[in-house]
């Protein structure tokens, strides 16, 4: 196999050729134009969805989780345990090289998005928990994404020194920064977050629908490079695990039926826009050639996948109204037949 040794920065990245689906040389030089403009729409989006992030949180209700800490504790446990070693396991079984490996694991590890908070709202979910899951995996990535991604990249021979940790890092840093200003705004300003909200939630689904036209417009070459089975088969797998794993866990320590289902969604939904945003800002174009389109076959599978868990739950409910679904988000004892 052609594998080149790149230096960025003193640190040593492997970029394979054309046996890893990375294409020639020529098409990827080509899109340096395109690569910068997508670079700044994708740090763009980020900042302002994170902003739209930080205004739906309330520091009472934040502080009411914190202090009774086990449904953070446990989606915790599910988002940066659960879904990091899924990833691990699905790129060893599989035979991805490096860079699919590398790409699959910073998705894996990314903490959860507001596309989960969505979902939570539609599956009638517990909002104040969703949210404030949010809020905290947002912040524990600082240190658990970097951690992760270090343990598992020992799996792999040609990542353990590949990883560019400190690019990874900052962008968390970041992202956390607009998420701190939306904080800020809801505590003091709480008349402005609705109309940022509903800006945040539109450009959330218009960017989602842009990038994918952009990217297909832009780079349709080395699209069907990423339509591999290797890469649709994760894809299509780690978001289902991720829902169906953070239901079973969190129905194993008894919580209501909507706190599992905002659990479920918390677990299963990563921030793609993150993992994006990384993938762009901290490898080189030349380096992790067309799998940096990636993270948008994950975000497909996760929307559909997710929207069908919605759609059954919707079906059983026209038949049946669990009368837990009015409780608030607590520890309670199971009763037969919940969802």
């Amino acid at each position: 196999m052609n594998v080149t040794t790149l230096y960025t920065g003193g640190m040593s990245v492997y970029s394979q050729g054309n046996a890893s689906g990375n294409g020639s040389a020529g098409t990827l030089g080509s899109l340096n134009i395109e690569n910068k403009v997508m670079n700044v729409f994708s740090i763009l989006i980020l900042t302002i969805t994170m902003t739209s992030l930080g205004c739906s949180m309330e520091i009472s209700k934040i502080r009411g989780h914190l202090f009774k800490p086990k449904g953070v504790a446990i989606a915790l446990v599910a988002q940066f345990g659960i879904m990091p070693f899924t990833a691990f396991c699905t790129a060893k079984l599989l035979r991805m090289n490096d860079l699919k490996a590398v790409t699959l694991l910073i998705c894996g590890c990314c903490p959860g998005g507001t596309l989960s908070n969505i979902f939570s709202l539609a599956i009638k979910g517990d909002m104040n928990l969703s949210i404030v899951l949010t809020t905290c995996s947002s912040f524990a990535a600082l240190g658990l994404m970097p951690l992760m991604l270090y343990i598992y990249c020992q799996g792999f021979a040609n990542l353990t020194h590949a990883v560019p940790y400190v690019s990874i890092v900052t962008t968390l840093v970041l992202t956390l920064v607009p998420c701190a200003i939306g904080i800020t705004i809801k505590y003091y300003k709480p008349k402005y977050t609705a109309m940022i909200q509903k800006v945040g939630f539109s450009i959330l689904v218009l960017s989602s629908i842009l990038a994918v036209i952009l990217c297909g417009v832009a780079v349709k070459e080395l699209l069907w490079k990423v339509l591999t089975p290797d890469n649709l088969t994760a894809a299509a797998l780690m978001p289902g695990i991720g829902y169906i794993m953070g239901y079973v866990l969190s129905l194993l320590f008894r919580f209501n039926a909507p706190c599992r289902r905002t659990i479920s969604m918390e677990t299963g939904c990563q921030n793609i826009q993150l993992c994006f945003a990384i993938l762009k800002v901290a490898f080189p174009l030349e380096v992790i050639g067309p799998i940096f389109l990636f993270p948008l076959i994950y975000m497909t599978f996760q929307s559909v996948e997710a929207l069908l868990l919605i759609l059954c739950f919707r079906c059983y409910q026209t038949f049946t109204a669990p009368a837990e679904d009015l409780q608030e988000c607590s520890n309670v004892d199971i009763k037969p037949g919940e969802p």
